[in-house]
Protein backbone atom coordinates (compact mmCIF):
# COMPACT_ATOMS: atom_id res chain seq x y z
CA UNK A 1 0.00 0.00 0.00
CA UNK A 2 2.75 2.67 0.79
CA UNK A 3 6.32 1.74 -0.18
CA UNK A 4 9.37 3.47 0.60
CA UNK A 5 12.73 2.76 -0.26
CA UNK A 6 13.76 -0.36 2.13
CA UNK A 7 10.04 -0.82 3.20
CA UNK A 8 6.50 -1.70 2.73
CA UNK A 9 3.85 -0.66 4.65
CA UNK A 10 0.30 -3.00 3.90
CA UNK A 11 -2.42 -3.40 5.97
CA UNK A 12 -2.31 -6.45 8.89
CA UNK A 13 -5.00 -9.27 8.00
CA UNK A 14 -5.00 -12.42 10.26
CA UNK A 15 -2.58 -13.94 8.26
CA UNK A 16 -0.49 -11.92 10.35
CA UNK A 17 -1.62 -13.13 13.82
CA UNK A 18 2.07 -15.09 14.71
CA UNK A 19 3.49 -11.95 14.24
CA UNK A 20 1.61 -9.63 16.50
CA UNK A 21 1.53 -12.41 18.71
CA UNK A 22 5.18 -12.52 18.89
CA UNK A 23 5.33 -8.52 18.44
CA UNK A 24 2.98 -7.59 21.26
CA UNK A 25 4.48 -9.77 23.95
CA UNK A 26 8.13 -8.73 23.86
CA UNK A 27 9.06 -7.29 26.91
CA UNK A 28 10.04 -3.53 25.23
CA UNK A 29 6.29 -3.67 23.74
CA UNK A 30 5.10 -4.37 27.47
CA UNK A 31 6.94 -1.82 29.33
CA UNK A 32 6.85 0.92 26.80
CA UNK A 33 3.15 0.73 25.64
CA UNK A 34 1.25 -1.56 27.29
CA UNK A 35 0.10 -5.23 28.44
CA UNK A 36 -2.64 -6.15 24.95
CA UNK A 37 -3.67 -9.30 27.00
CA UNK A 38 -2.66 -11.60 23.66
CA UNK A 39 -1.86 -14.82 24.82
CA UNK A 40 -2.21 -17.41 22.02
CA UNK A 41 -2.86 -16.98 18.31
CA UNK A 42 -6.82 -16.96 18.32
CA UNK A 43 -6.10 -13.73 20.67
CA UNK A 44 -3.56 -12.45 18.08
CA UNK A 45 -6.32 -12.77 15.88
CA UNK A 46 -9.23 -11.56 17.26
CA UNK A 47 -7.05 -8.46 18.54
CA UNK A 48 -6.03 -7.96 14.59
CA UNK A 49 -9.84 -8.30 13.53
CA UNK A 50 -11.11 -5.41 16.11
CA UNK A 51 -8.07 -3.18 15.91
CA UNK A 52 -6.32 -2.46 12.89
CA UNK A 53 -8.63 -4.67 10.73
CA UNK A 54 -11.70 -2.66 11.62
CA UNK A 55 -10.28 0.64 11.48
CA UNK A 56 -8.97 -0.27 8.04
CA UNK A 57 -12.21 -1.18 6.99
CA UNK A 58 -13.76 1.90 8.53
CA UNK A 59 -11.66 4.75 8.50
CA UNK A 60 -8.95 4.16 5.27
CA UNK A 61 -6.21 3.57 7.54
CA UNK A 62 -4.67 2.05 10.49
CA UNK A 63 -1.63 0.38 12.13
CA UNK A 64 0.14 -1.36 9.11
CA UNK A 65 2.68 -3.92 8.65
CA UNK A 66 6.06 -2.64 8.44
CA UNK A 67 7.93 -5.74 5.73
CA UNK A 68 11.02 -4.96 4.61
CA UNK A 69 11.61 -5.38 0.96
CA UNK A 70 14.80 -7.22 0.78
CA UNK A 71 13.85 -10.56 2.27
CA UNK A 72 9.79 -9.95 2.84
CA UNK A 73 10.84 -10.14 7.17
CA UNK A 74 7.68 -8.21 8.85
CA UNK A 75 9.73 -6.12 11.18
CA UNK A 76 6.89 -4.04 13.08
CA UNK A 77 3.85 -2.42 12.83
CA UNK A 78 3.37 1.30 12.18
CA UNK A 79 0.80 3.62 11.12
CA UNK A 80 -2.36 5.92 12.12
CA UNK A 81 -4.38 5.62 14.76
CA UNK A 82 -7.94 6.58 15.40
CA UNK A 83 -8.42 6.61 19.25
CA UNK A 84 -11.65 7.07 21.68
CA UNK A 85 -9.17 8.65 24.07
CA UNK A 86 -7.57 11.51 21.79
CA UNK A 87 -9.52 14.54 19.74
CA UNK A 88 -7.22 14.22 16.66
CA UNK A 89 -5.23 10.78 14.89
CA UNK A 90 -2.25 9.28 16.30
CA UNK A 91 0.84 8.11 14.78
CA UNK A 92 1.72 4.39 16.70
CA UNK A 93 4.41 2.30 15.90
CA UNK A 94 6.58 -0.23 17.18
CA UNK A 95 9.16 -2.98 16.01
CA UNK A 96 11.18 -6.02 17.08
CA UNK A 97 14.27 -5.38 18.99
CA UNK A 98 16.54 -6.60 16.39
CA UNK A 99 15.72 -3.94 13.85
CA UNK A 100 16.16 -0.82 16.20
CA UNK A 101 18.72 1.68 15.08
CA UNK A 102 18.70 0.87 11.30
CA UNK A 103 16.09 4.22 10.45
CA UNK A 104 13.27 1.89 9.87
CA UNK A 105 11.12 3.52 12.42
CA UNK A 106 11.58 7.11 10.80
CA UNK A 107 11.49 5.27 7.40
CA UNK A 108 7.90 3.87 7.87
CA UNK A 109 6.77 6.61 10.19
CA UNK A 110 7.47 10.14 7.68
CA UNK A 111 5.52 7.65 5.10
CA UNK A 112 2.56 6.90 7.20
CA UNK A 113 2.65 11.06 7.62
CA UNK A 114 2.93 12.03 4.74
CA UNK A 115 0.03 9.37 3.61
CA UNK A 116 -2.44 10.84 6.81
CA UNK A 117 -1.44 14.77 5.56
CA UNK A 118 -1.53 14.15 1.65
CA UNK A 119 -4.10 11.21 0.75
CA UNK A 120 -6.47 11.12 4.57
CA UNK A 121 -6.23 14.60 4.74
CA UNK A 122 -5.64 15.54 8.74
CA UNK A 123 -5.13 18.53 9.84
CA UNK A 124 -2.94 17.84 12.63
CA UNK A 125 -0.90 14.45 14.06
CA UNK A 126 -0.99 13.43 17.13
CA UNK A 127 1.97 11.33 18.83
CA UNK A 128 1.94 9.40 22.35
CA UNK A 129 4.84 8.24 24.43
CA UNK A 130 5.82 7.08 27.47
CA UNK A 131 7.87 10.04 29.31
CA UNK A 132 10.97 7.14 29.94
CA UNK A 133 10.74 5.75 26.20
CA UNK A 134 13.50 8.56 24.94
CA UNK A 135 14.04 6.69 21.31
CA UNK A 136 10.46 7.07 20.67
CA UNK A 137 10.27 10.88 22.10
CA UNK A 138 13.40 11.37 19.35
CA UNK A 139 11.42 10.14 16.48
CA UNK A 140 8.32 11.99 17.21
CA UNK A 141 10.98 15.52 17.34
CA UNK A 142 12.53 14.26 14.31
CA UNK A 143 9.25 13.80 12.67
CA UNK A 144 8.59 17.88 13.93
CA UNK A 145 6.28 17.06 16.63
CA UNK A 146 6.16 19.32 19.52
CA UNK A 147 5.75 18.03 22.82
CA UNK A 148 2.75 19.34 24.32
CA UNK A 149 1.65 18.24 28.06
CA UNK A 150 1.97 15.24 29.93
CA UNK A 151 -1.57 13.34 30.46
CA UNK A 152 -2.69 10.90 32.63
CA UNK A 153 -1.30 11.80 36.05
CA UNK A 154 2.43 11.47 34.33
CA UNK A 155 2.20 8.66 32.47
CA UNK A 156 1.83 9.48 28.53
CA UNK A 157 3.78 12.90 26.67
CA UNK A 158 1.37 13.97 24.10
CA UNK A 159 2.96 15.45 20.85
CA UNK A 160 1.50 17.00 18.08
CA UNK A 161 2.26 18.42 14.35
CA UNK A 162 -0.16 20.97 12.74
CA UNK A 163 -0.35 20.85 8.82
CA UNK A 164 -0.15 23.21 6.40
CA UNK A 165 -4.12 23.60 4.81
CA UNK A 166 -5.09 22.00 1.71
CA UNK A 167 -4.99 24.09 -1.76
CA UNK A 168 -7.05 22.35 -4.43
Amino acid sequence: MIDTRRLTLRPATVDDAAFYLRLVNEPSFLENIGDKGVRDLDGARAALLAGPVAMQARLGYSLWMVVRKEDGAAIGMCGLIKRDTLPDTDIGYAYLPAYWGQGYAWEAASAAMAYGRDVVGLPRLLGIVSPGNTASSALLMKLGMRFVERLDSGKTDLYRMEFPPRHS
